[in-house]
C-alpha cells in the first residue's frame, strides 16, 4: 500500500480540537521538512530532521534533543517507529488519552519519552522517522529483518556521535516498544538497554488472527496512520494472501535468545500486547530483565511520575552506570486485581512469572441444568451439552469460591464443541467475576468496564505447535495453535480444543463466582478503539460437558505465602 503523502497544515487549523481522539494525538501528522538548530527549551538543543545513512544508502531523519552544554557527552534514549516524529507542532496542547493536559510536550514523539524531562536528567532523546515514514526515503517495513538492521544502523552511528558518551538505550510503549525486541535481538554493540513498555511480539497470534480469527479492520485502521513518501509494507492484503503462518509473518517475530542487553518490560493486564510483552520476558535469554505487570492503560502508566522516577533509576544503573541499586529491584512486580479501579494488592513482589508457587487445578463444565450452567472442582458424569447462537447469544458458567482465591498466571480451557450446521465457528472467551448475587464485577481501564482477561479460537485452527506450548512439570499451562492449516469440521461432528487465556492477576473473595462467558463475537461497549473481528459463524454453537466429553478451564491457583489461623499474608 502506498503511505498517506506528507502535506502542508493549514495553520488555521488546531488538531487539539479534533473530535476524533486519534487526531488529537497526532496520529498521521506529519510537519514540513525543516533542517535547523534550535535552543527549543532553556539548556535544551534540537537537531531538528538529521540526515543518517543506512548501509543500504537510504537516508532517514531524526530530530535529537540534548543538553546545551557540550563539554559533556551524554547517553542517548531512541524512540524508534513509524509514528510521526513531531505529532505536537502546531497545536495548542498535545493531547493523550489518559493523561492530563500539558502533561507531556509537544516535543515528544507518540508513546515516546518525552525530551523535556529526559533531557534534563542529563539524557539525550533521539526521534526517529524510520524508514519510508515522513520524510525519510524508502518504503516503511513493519517490523521486519530491514527495520531491525536500520535500528542497529542507528544505533550504533548514534553512539558515536560527538554529545554521546557511546551509551545507547530505548524507550516507549504500544507501537514504540514492539520494534525494540527485534533490534535488540540485532545486538548493536552500544545498545545497553531497552525499555518496552507492553508490546505484541508475535504480529499474527496476537494482533492478525488471535485465535485464528480475523482481525483485519482494525490493522487497516493502524496501517492508515502511516505517513511518509513511500510505499508501507500492506500487512493487511499480506494477511488475506496469507492466511496461515509462513515465512512472511516468521520474519516478524523477534528472536529473544538473542537478546542479551539489560530489559525492562511493562504488561498491562487490559490490553491486547499483554501476551506478547510476557512471552517475551519469560522467552528472552538476558538475565538482566525485570517486568511489571500492571491494570492500567499504557499512556497513563508510561508518564506517571512514580513509574518514570522508576525508569530513570534503570537507565541511570545501565546508561550511566550508576550505582544505584537497581538490582535490587524484584525482578517481578505485579498489580494483582479486585473489582472496578480497587487493587488488592500493587507491585507485589515476585521472582518470576508464571509464579513457582502456582497450583493448577481444573473446574469441569456441567450444563445439566440449562438454567444453572456451572463449573465443579471434579469431573462430570454426566453427559449434557448447551447451545446458544454464534452470532447473537452467549452462555456463561459459574462457580461461587468457598473462600478468597487468587488466580494468577495463565489459564486455559479444554472444550469439546461442535457447529450445529456450518463447517466452522469462532469463539470468544471472558474469565469474569461475579458478586455473591451474579452479578458483574468488571475492572476498570480508562474508567471504563474491562471485560476480562480473553481469549479466542476458530475451531479450524485449533491444531497446537507442541513446540510453542508452554508446560510446567510435565503439565500444560498455555496451549499455543500452530496455524499451519485449516481443519474444517463436519456439520455436528464434536472436536475438542484447546483455547489460550492471556495471563491475568485477580483475587476472588469467599463468595464470589468465577465466570466464563463464551460467545462466537467480541463482547465490550464503549471502548474508543474500533477492535472488530471478522467472525464465521453460521447457526448455533455447542459446547459439550460431562462423561466422555470433560470439558474444563484449568485456573492458576495462587496459595498464600504465610497463614496463621485467620491472617493470612499474600
Amino acid at each position: 500500500m502506498v503511505a498517506r503523502k506528507p502535506v502542508a497544515v493549514d495553520p488555521s487549523l488546531d488538531l487539539a480540537q479534533s473530535e476524533d481522539p486519534m487526531a488529537r494525538m497526532g496520529q498521521g501528522f506529519c510537519p514540513a521538512f525543516n533542517q535547523r538548530v534550535y535552543e527549543c527549551a532553556p539548556g535544551i538543543l534540537c537537531e531538528q530532521d538529521v540526515a543518517v545513512k543506512m548501509r543500504d544508502g537510504v537516508t532517514i531523519y531524526c530530530d535529537i534533543y540534548r543538553p546545551k552544554d557540550e563539554n559533556k557527552t551524554y547517553p542517548a534514549i531512541v524512540s524508534w517507529s513509524w509514528f510521526g516524529k513531531r505529532p505536537g507542532e502546531g497545536m495548542s496542547e498535545w493531547q493523550i488519552m489518559g493523561v492530563p493536559p500539558h502533561t507531556v510536550s509537544k516535543f515528544a514523539k507518540f508513546e515516546s519519552p518525552d525530551p523535556m524531562y529526559w533531557v534534563y536528567q542529563g539524557y539525550i532523546v533521539a526521534n526517529v522517522d524510520v524508514r519510508g515514514a515522513g520524510h525519510s526515503e524508502g518504503n516503511v517495513h513493519m517490523f521486519t529483518h530491514q527495520d531491525r538492521e536500520d535500528g542497529y544502523d542507528f544505533v550504533e552511528w548514534l553512539a558515536v556521535q560527538h554529545y554521546c558518551n557511546g551509551n545507547v538505550g530505548m524507550a516507549g510503549n504500544s507501537g514504540v516498544a514492539m520494534h525494540q525486541w527485534g533490534i535488540a535481538a540485532m545486538q548493536p554493540p552500544h545498545l545497553r538497554c531497552i525499555a518496552p513498555w507492553e508490546c505484541t511480539t508475535d504480529l499474527y497470534r496476537e494482533s492478525f488472527y488471535e485465535g485464528g480469527v480475523p482481525a483485519l479492520s482494525f490493522n487497516k485502521f493502524i496501517s492508515a496512520q502511516v505517513t511518509g513518501t513511500g510505499g508501507v509494507d500492506s500487512q493487511v492484503d499480506m494477511a488475506v494472501k496469507y492466511p496461515l503462518i509462513n515465512g512472511y509473518w516468521e520474519d516478524k517475530r523477534p528472536d529473544f535468545s538473542k537478546v542479551t542487553c539489560a530489559v525492562y518490560q511493562t504488561a498491562g493486564f487490559s490490553h491486547f500486547h499483554l501476551r506478547g510483552s510476557m512471552q517475551a520476558f519469560r522467552k528472552a535469554k538476558t538475565k538482566l530483565k525485570w517486568l511489571r505487570a500492571h491494570r492500567d492503560f499504557e499512556w497513563p502508566d508510561t508518564y506517571q511520575p512514580e513509574n518514570l522516577e522508576d525508569l530513570k533509576r534503570f537507565y541511570d544503573r545501565y546508561l550511566k552506570d550508576i550505582h544505584n541499586g537497581w538490582e535490587m529491584t524484584p525482578h517481578v512486580r505485579l498489580d494483582i486485581m479486585d473489582a472496578y479501579d480497587c487493587d488488592y494488592q500493587v507491585r507485589r513482589p515476585e521472582n518470576e512469572f508464571p509464579l513457582k508457587r502456582t497450583e493448577y487445578k481444573r473446574y469441569y463444565f456441567d450444563a445439566s441444568d440449562p438454567k444453572n450452567l456451572t463449573m465443579r472442582d471434579a469431573p462430570v458424569s454426566v453427559e449434557s451439552c448447551v447451545a446458544y447462537d454464534g452470532n447473537t447469544e452467549q452462555v456463561e458458567f459459574d462457580m461461587t469460591f468457598e473462600e478468597d482465591t487468587e488466580l494468577t498466571g495463565y489459564m486455559y480451557l479444554h472444550l469439546y464443541v461442535a457447529a450445529e450446521s456450518y463447517n466452522d465457528m469462532d469463539m470468544f472467551i471472558n474469565i469474569q467475576k461475579a458478586d455473591e448475587n451474579g452479578n458483574w464485577l468488571p475492572w476498570y481501564t480508562l474508567n471504563e468496564p474491562h471485560p476480562g482477561a480473553w481469549g479466542k479460537c476458530r475451531i479450524s485452527h485449533r491444531e497446537l505447535d507442541p513446540k510453542e506450548c508452554q508446560k510446567v512439570k510435565g503439565l500444560m499451562i498455555q496451549p499455543v495453535m500452530a496455524h499451519k492449516r485449516e481443519l474444517k469440521v463436519q456439520p455436528g461432528e464434536i472436536v475438542p480444543v484447546d483455547i489460550e487465556i492471556v495471563p491475568s492477576a485477580r483475587i476472588w473473595h469467599k463468595g464470589q463466582k468465577l465466570r466464563v462467558q463464551i460467545a462466537g463475537r467480541y463482547i465490550r461497549e464503549g471502548w474508543f478503539e474500533p477492535l472488530a473481528w471478522d467472525t464465521d459463524n453460521h447457526g448455533r454453537q455447542i459446547i459439550y460437558t460431562g462423561g466422555q466429553y470433560e470439558s474444563f478451564i484449568q485456573v492458576p491457583v495462587i496459595p498464600p505465602k504465610y497463614k496463621a489461623g485467620d491472617y493470612v499474608y499474600r
